[in-house]
């Protein structure tokens, strides 16, 4: 198995559970996965604390406590290295090992898994639970590596912290990671400069701290809790209002998206169910946002350049800030539109765009990720006839259910492409997968097969049906890294699925119910027997 974030230590938990033996390969030299790399100021999850948890045992949920309502990357990894000390799990995982390659031998079906430390190992199953914000970007910027100051990239920050006081400070990205991270690097720096390409829309995130009644009542309820986010949309246990956004009247249309602003975060995409399916419905809830962003911003034209204008809103993941905006009415903060004047050059000293130069003594790259696909493009995966799975995905990914691939047996994913995925809570989704390939496993082993392998019809009419879904919405219409926008020559496909968590689940337990139907279960092979 590779990775362990909340997948890959769930999966370990769980196959152990199940009697099977299991190698847990890391690339870290600890557990957490995103969470462990991803230090950068500001850095907190989206989904609230007490949804992004694990939900399997009772005993995790009552004991541990979260203080915020959206945790910090470092209370989130407190709590994967709590949950990973409490069931024992680190002496079943290799650190500071990557995988390099997961080799199939159609003559046993067994997988050969070689690592960067030389070792290789024989495994029946691989599960990839790798993660689908894990392979960070760094842009292409001519000069880029002449920079003689300090560079840091958001996706890997040193585990001691960075002190900007003092100091000229650019931040070239404004996705989640830059959004998060520019006020709290503004309040440091002496100056603070931040290269938008595109703007994008971020909801005040609302937090705060938890109180001893709110965790209590929580706990108390978690069962409830818990059952609306399975049925949900996006696996938490968000409502929608009853109604349609055009069926309501303007008064409560607004006061619905007063409500939801003020709750803060994500979901602000969700206050009426039709927003991400009806264009009408969703400049409604665009014309609201953008009131509220100019009410908070001193300069008209900042503000011009900082409200999207080429994509409805939520298309692209909504990010959730503390003081983003009002960050730009700071005299040591200037944003530069690298869309009307683009960054030519990097030099020892600073930026050059096409009409200024910007001397700098320290560069942030919040230049996010090669999202769903990029971490397992770098792992030589070879199934059937030699076929390479970087190759199988070179016009987009190939997969039935985000679960299994076509000539592939025996592979799994976990939150892979063609899943929900990111547009869903990333911790009860890695849930539904282990369970699902550990249910699948033993319906194996019961009935004596060897391999469980999708098929190429099955591939072919769950990408159709991800695709057609997709149409029926808005998404297709952003630039967004779920179409892999963001990385240059990389196919534009929409690589979620786009139902909603609970149909999603609905269906894989339908395929399995039905006896693992579109996938082959594949006999042992005669020597083997």
């Amino acid at each position: 198995m590779v990775g362990a974030g909340f997948g890959g230590l769930y999966a370990l938990h769980r196959f152990r559970e199940q009697g099977l033996d299991v190698r847990v390969f890391e690339a870290a030299p600890e557990v957490g996965g995103t969470w462990y790399f991803n230090r950068y100021p500001g850095a907190r999850c989206d989904v609230e604390s007490l949804d992004y948890c694990y939900s399997f045992s009772d005993e995790l949920q009552q004991e541990w406590t979260w203080s915020e309502k959206y945790a910090t990357q470092s209370e989130i990894l407190e709590y994967i290295n709590w949950v990973a000390d409490k069931l024992t799990l680190r002496d079943g995982i290799t650190f500071n090992t990557r995988v390099t390659a997961a080799v199939l031998d159609e003559d046993t079906l067994r997988w050969s898994v070689t690592t960067d430390s030389g070792e290789e190992v024989t495994a029946r199953f691989v599960v990839m639970a790798t993660g689908p914000l894990s392979s960070a970007l760094t842009p292409d910027i001519p000069g880029l590596e002449s920079f003689g100051g300090e560079v840091y990239h958001t996706a890997h920050w040193p585990h001691e912290g960075v002190d900007f006081t003092g100091k000229r400070v650019a931040v070239i990205g404004t996705g989640s990671s830059g959004i998060q991270s520019t006020p709290i690097i503004a309040e440091q720096a002496e100056q603070l400069y931040v290269f938008q390409r595109t703007p994008n829309y971020s909801v005040p995130a609302g937090n705060r701290v938890l109180t001893d009644d709110e965790v209590a009542q929580a706990k108390a309820t978690y069962d409830e809790r818990r059952r609306m986010s399975w049925r949900s949309g996006g696996g938490s246990p968000h409502v929608a209002h009853p109604k349609l956004t055009m069926e309501v009247t303007p008064e409560e249309r607004r006061q619905a998206f007063e409500k939801r602003w003020e709750l803060g975060g994500v979901l602000f995409s969700k206050t009426f169910s039709d927003q991400m399916i009806n264009l009408e419905a969703n400049e409604e809830a665009r014309k609201f946002y953008e009131e509220k962003i100019r009410a908070v911003i001193d300069d008209p034209e900042v503000a011009d350049l900082l409200i999207p204008d080429d994509h409805p809103i939520g298309t692209k993941r909504i990010c959730t800030d503390t003081n983003y905006f009002q960050t730009f009415n700071r005299p040591n903060v200037k944003l530069i539109s690298v869309r009307k004047t683009p960054i030519q050059t990097i030099d020892a000293t600073g930026i050059v765009t096409s009409d200024a130069r910007y001397d700098i003594d320290a560069l942030v790259l919040a230049t996010g990720f090669d999202a769903m696909t990029g971490t397992l493009a770098k792992i030589d995966i070879v199934g059937r006839g030699g076929r390479r799975l970087v190759d199988d995905w070179a016009d987009g990914p190939r997969t039935y259910l985000g679960l299994g691939v076509d000539g592939f047996p025996n592979l799994f994913l976990v939150s892979g492409p063609g899943a929900p995925a990111v547009l869903a809570n990333m911790v009860l989704h890695a849930e539904a997968h282990v369970n699902w390939i550990a249910d699948a496993i033993a319906h194996l082993d019961q009935h004596g097969y060897a391999a469980l392998e999708a098929t190429p019809d099955a591939v072919d009419n769950w990408i159709a049906e991800c695709n057609r879904r997709a149409d029926a919405t808005l998404f297709p219409k952003a630039n967004s890294w779920y179409m892999g926008a963001n990385v240059p020559g990389k196919p534009r496909v929409f690589m979620l699925f786009i139902g909603g968590f609970a149909a999603y689940l609905d269906i894989c337990a339908e395929v399995a119910g039905a006896g693992y139907k579109g996938f082959s279960l594949l006999e042992p092979i005669a020597a083997e027997r």
